[in-house]
């Protein structure tokens, strides 16, 4: 009831603002995003919609608890599938292919529960796009996101250019961990190993000592960013080690009052865990530099600028990695794994947002249909190198692992959009490091003031996302990977 008098009461107020006549003597250039937000969720509002969004914000919250109990037991001991993943980079193949099995059929008890639960939520969110007088959910979500400086269409573009531009490079990638690793055949639990005698890369032990090594990390960058994170350490604003029960994933939470986020994530001890904790490290200098703006509503910027924030962050601080690796050999492997994964990650961001057009263009289909298609996209962008013969249940509930389908429906092509960003960030750093983080400063601290075009053009960028600028992006990382 509560949440439902805010919605009410919140359009009342939206309502309320832009039809007093004083909104039009505001500032035009410096309301002008705000305002326009304003509008689009008065567009948006619908009374019959709110008993829909507060079921499908307590149904959201079923995938965290489904997959939150999910354990295997390894070598006698119960693992979190995030904890149990470190076995996927031991020097034992036959305990990597066992780990991975493992991991597949526990996920595999409960894709039925899964596919029940998104079913609902596809009916739910198709219901709520028509009430809104939209087609489908997907053109009512780019709205409701926000989405005013780029298309569907620019998206299936985005698609192609993986194809074409990125997939190459991926297959060199994962040629070279064959030949690594003196592999006949590359097998999916063979990703993360290292050649035998190289150990896995263990950049901290516990929690607080990723929390200050990050804050030394990110204080040789700029003494600001360090003092954010030893701020929120203060005030006890990290849960980071994973443990069973605990919802996956990770994020940064800002928080109004203070300014001071709040960041979570599931750590284990493994080099991904510094990854996640520099790129939500990335998250909350925005919400520092950003905090300062008068209203809220300057202080919700768009996830497309959001996580250019966070991927240039995990760049930036490469050149500071030595507080996590002494060895000059690990140092190495792990600018390597950091720069193969903002490739390989490629793929995955093209499967999940078209797989995610597909099902919300088609919200009537059945469970048989969404898996013929899973596979038909997943076999788009497959590279090949990888061995997946026998895996073919395993692939067809691949989906079911990304949190984002249930929890926040096409907030995901975002990460991709913002990556290409980052990329173009970390020319400028390799170029002007200096006058990198000038820009990037800036235009984190002008928050969603300005259009997503403007806030990036304040970074030094342009927003632009065609295939021409994805080759020349994937082109300036062959060379950087080249040169490690």
């Amino acid at each position: 009831m509560e949440n439902s008098n805010v919605s009410r009461l919140s359009d009342a107020l939206n309502k309320k603002l832009v039809n007093n006549p004083l909104a039009n003597e505001l500032d035009k250039e410096k309301y002008f995003t705000f305002l326009r937000s304003v509008k689009k969720s008065i567009e948006l509002f619908r009374e019959e919609n709110i008993p829909l969004q507060a079921d499908l914000a307590v149904m959201q919250q079923q995938y965290g608890v489904i997959t939150g109990k999910m354990t295997v037991t390894v070598e006698g001991k119960e693992y979190t599938l995030q904890q149990a993943a470190k076995f996927l980079q031991s020097h034992d193949r036959r305990l990597r292919e066992t780990v991975y099995h493992q991991i597949q059929q526990r996920r595999l008890v409960d894709k039925d529960a899964l596919n029940d639960l998104y079913n609902q939520l596809v009916q739910k969110r198709n219901q709520e796009a028509l009430n809104a007088g939209f087609a489908n959910y997907r053109d009512y979500r780019f709205k409701e996101l926000g989405r005013f400086d780029y298309t569907k269409e620019a998206c299936f573009s985005f698609h192609e250019a993986v194809k074409l531009h990125v997939l190459p490079l991926v297959n060199t990638i994962y040629q070279k961990k064959k030949e690594k690793l003196g592999l006949d055949t590359l097998r999916p639990w063979d990703l993360d190993a290292e050649p035998a005698g190289t150990e896995p890369l263990r950049p901290f032990k516990t929690s607080e000592e990723l929390i200050s090594k990050s804050i030394e990390c990110f204080t040789k960058l700029r003494p600001f960013f360090g003092a954010c994170l030893t701020k929120m350490n203060e005030i006890k604003h990290f849960d980071l080690e994973s443990r069973q029960g605990k919802a996956p994933g990770g994020y940064n939470c800002p928080l109004a009052e203070s300014g001071a986020p709040f960041i979570f994530m599931n750590a284990a001890g493994q080099m991904g865990d510094v990854t996640t904790m520099v790129h939500e490290g990335g998250h909350a200098i925005h919400s520092f530099l950003a905090h300062p703006l008068e209203l809220n509503g300057f202080k919700e910027y768009p996830m497309e600028i959001a996580e250019v924030a966070s991927m240039s962050m995990e760049l930036f601080s490469m050149d500071n990695w030595e507080v996590f690796f002494a060895n000059e050999e690990e140092l190495k492997r792990a600018k390597e794994h950091q720069l193969e994964r903002v490739i390989t990650i490629f793929p995955w961001i093209a499967i999940i947002d078209k797989f995610q057009h597909w099902i919300y263009e088609n919200p009537q289909h059945t469970v048989e249909e969404r898996t013929s298609k899973w596979i038909e996209i997943t076999g788009e962008f497959r590279d090949n190198v990888i061995d997946y013969s026998g895996l073919e249940n395993y692939r067809s509930g691949g989906w079911q692992r990304q949190l984002h389908l249930f929890e926040v429906p096409f907030y995901y092509i975002e990460y991709g959009i913002a990556q290409l960003g980052a990329i173009g960030m970390w020319m400028q750093f390799k170029n002007n490091q200096q006058q990198a983080l000038d820009n990037y400063c800036n235009a984190l601290s002008l928050g969603g003031t300005k259009t997503l075009p403007q806030l990036y053009e304040a970074a030094g960028l342009k927003f632009d996302f065609s295939p021409e600028k994805i080759k020349v992006l994937m082109d300036f990382v062959k060379g950087e990977m080249e040169k490690i």
